[in-house]
């Protein structure tokens, strides 16, 4: 009995553990699969023995280096006018533009992942549309077309163009995909067309592929379109115009602005744009290598002047931008008005830096490719070859890609001075511009501090992401301590500066009839001005009197709107911006090397408060309002600082000098 007890138990145990063991299993399996996977490129990682025959791939982070700055020729004791200079200085010279970075190996950049943004002069020798019910981020290869070791040894391994065709609508995901190669032997594509189901290219005696998906394929009642492309002779055959037309890229634009830089878009678009519901969608392809223009280093003129444009809160969508808070009427494509607007103010004031003070993106739900918006809010600067740089506001994260990727772009676009910052403090995009004089001695007049002010801090509701923060970021301790070592850095100079007479230069340097002679010369760091996007506390205070009429230094539109700033602070402005000098000695009188903070973010404030003896400039959006912008200009030879606004009607509001000869005094260190 006590035997037939037993048996039964085992059996119930059996027919209960079995089943357990098996979907325990199961799961452990897809867990191993689809999570604790992931392949290891092992010993090969600098040495690829596959596909592309033996070629050493050197590990440098392409995607992560900072710009290549123009080559600053000859030494300063030895520097000699420079033919071809336009007279603007005489110590440098900006080289050919290279399409790449000259310490780069051209040769080593990886054929097997997708890098628009890198410099590939190698041709694409297939492509592919395939259809995947999950986003192939989280199925890997599955959905990658059908291939061979054999094909990947010839043709090249397939590459995902990681952008969905199907991203605003569609059944399931759609993607492009192409091979690359360095391969001798192998046909490399020489153009691409797009054309509906009953057509085919011309002429016909020409080998056309046809790819096999539909690339509408997936979207509801939308006419098939099909993906041709050509091609050509192979890498052995071609010469060298050939080798510049070759097909080396292929992207994706979102809305009907134009593509990223070196860029062509292929009509007609994938998705056509309908008004309100969704954005046009465009294949975008590169031939050849496109040159990327960099800018020139930071410089005064000749006599001494060196002009700053700020421009605030574009709040640019993936759409051509919808109006609001303007009174323009009608007022349609928002986005395009602004930069009509902002190529003009460009023309009359004619900057020698664009500073783009943050929420270049709206987030908020419309910039939700970020891309597709960062190649287009730059472009009144670039056009213009004005060299630019930018931070972040709190909108640019809300959508799409991090700043980090963000910040990537930013730099890889014309004439930008963008810089990654270091990476062991709070924020991306903290770093320092230096202005030099113009003169043999390249000494450094201006100093201009880049900071991340934030986003959102992280509130009690902000539980998994399933709540936004209701409180603004700030600047946090460890970027204070990084601005107090980068400013311990800057070297003292002899104040008001005096250009180099050292060398027999005619003359070169004779002396402006408005040139002020100095009466009182001192050794201390040059002036300084810092942008980040939200404004400090301080911004709000009290502001202080100018000792020569008693009135309060507070100029422009105040008390208009509630508080932009943080609630929090970790004391930028006690412990960093009043703690950096000018000057160490006793007799300097503890004057603060920043002269001007500017900010952006707020909408309608747009003042200029001194509060204990540093300038708070806050400045009104670009795109609403009575649209205007800031300037600053700096003259001689970095000493004055004087501000003042553009607006949309080429009004001139709120000139002021903010220091130099003429501005209100500091106060004398209590």
């Amino acid at each position: 009995m006590a035997a037939f007890s037993f048996s039964r138990v085992g059996r119930s145990m059996r027919g209960v553990l079995l089943p357990t063991a098996a979907v325990i299993g199961f799961s452990c399996l897809l867990t191993y699969f689809f999570v604790l996977y992931q392949p290891t490129v092992g010993p090969g990682i600098t040495q690829r023995l596959g596909w592309q025959a033996w070629d050493s791939v050197a590990t440098v982070d392409y995607f992560d280096k900072e710009p290549s700055t123009p080559t600053v020729s000859g030494d300063p004791e030895e520097a000699q006018p420079i033919p071809g200079n336009d007279d603007e200085t005489d110590w440098w010279s900006i080289t050919s533009n290279q399409p790449w970075d000259t310490t780069d190996d051209i040769e080593s950049y990886p054929l097997d992942v997708w890098a628009p943004l890198l410099p590939h002069d190698t041709g694409l020798s297939e492509i592919a549309i395939t259809r995947c019910m999950m986003p192939p981020s989280l199925v890997g290869n599955l959905c990658t077309p059908t291939t061979t070791v054999e094909q990947d040894a010839i043709k090249g391994n397939w590459v995902r163009v990681d952008r969905d065709l199907n991203k605003q609508a569609g059944l399931w995901t759609l993607n492009i995909y192409y091979r690359r190669t360095r391969r001798l032997d192998i046909p490399l594509i020489t153009d691409l067309r797009l054309l509906p189901a009953n057509e085919i290219p011309e002429p016909l005696t020409d080998p056309w592929v046809k790819v096999e998906h539909s690339i509408r394929d997936g979207i509801m009642r939308a006419e098939p379109l099909y993906l041709w492309y050509l091609p050509g002779k192979t890498m052995n055959e071609m010469n060298a115009e050939e080798k510049v037309n070759l097909i080396t890229e292929v992207d994706v634009l979102f809305g009907e602005d134009r593509p990223w830089y070196g860029f062509e878009k292929l009509e007609p678009p994938v998705t056509p744009e309908k008004e309100g519901q969704l954005e046009s969608v465009y294949v975008t392809y590169r031939r050849g290598v496109q040159s990327v223009p960099r800018a020139h280093p930071l410089h005064f003129s000749r006599d001494g002047k060196f002009k700053i444009l700020q421009v605030a809160d574009l709040h640019f969508s993936v759409s051509r931008g919808v109006c609001r808070e303007t009174d323009l009427d009608p007022c349609v494509n928002s986005d395009n008005l602004t930069n009509t607007l902002l190529g003009r103010v460009l023309d009359e004031e004619k900057p020698d830096l664009v500073v783009f003070s943050g929420d270049q993106l709206n987030g908020q739900g419309t910039s939700w490719d970020p891309k597709s918006v960062l190649a287009k809010f730059a472009v009144a600067a670039t056009d213009r070859k004005i060299p630019w740089a930018a931070i972040f506001g709190n909108h640019d994260e809300e959508n799409g890609d991090v700043k980090q990727e963000q910040l990537r772009m930013m730099k890889a676009l014309p004439y930008s001075m963008v810089q990654r910052g270091p990476k062991d403090i709070h924020g991306v995009g903290n770093y320092v511009l230096d202005v030099k004089s113009a003169d043999a001695s390249m000494t450094s007049l201006l100093t201009l501090y880049f900071l991340d002010s934030g986003s959102y801090s992280s509130g009690y509701l902000d539980w998994l992401g399933y709540f936004f923060p209701t409180e603004y970021d700030w600047i946090h301790e460890d970027q204070i301590n990084w601005f107090l070592q980068e400013s311990s850095k800057i070297k003292p100079i002899e104040r008001p500066f005096t250009p180099d007479t050292g060398k027999d230069f005619g003359s070169i340097w004779t002396r402006q009839a408005d040139q002020i002679t100095p009466t009182m010369r001192k050794l201390a760091k040059p002036n300084a001005i810092m942008f980040f996007h939200i404004p400090l506390l301080e911004s709000y205070g009290t502001a202080d009197r100018d000792p020569r009429t008693g009135q309060l230094l507070d100029i422009g539109l105040h008390d208009l709107e509630g508080s932009g700033a943080a609630k929090k602070s970790d004391g930028m402005f006690d412990k960093g911006l009043k703690k950096a000098l000018e000057s160490g000695h006793v007799a300097g009188g503890g004057i603060p090397e920043v002269k001007v903070v500017a900010n952006g973010h707020c909408h309608i404030t747009e003042d200029c408060k001194r509060v204990k003896d540093i300038w708070l400039c806050l400045e009104v959006e670009g795109k609403w309002f009575d649209r205007r912008f800031r300037i600053y200009e700096i003259s001689d030879y970095g000493e004055t600082i004087r501000t003042y606004k553009r607006t949309e009607k080429d009004e001139i509001l709120n000139s002021y000098i903010l220091a130099g000869p003429g501005a209100p005094l500091f106060n004398p260190r209590s």
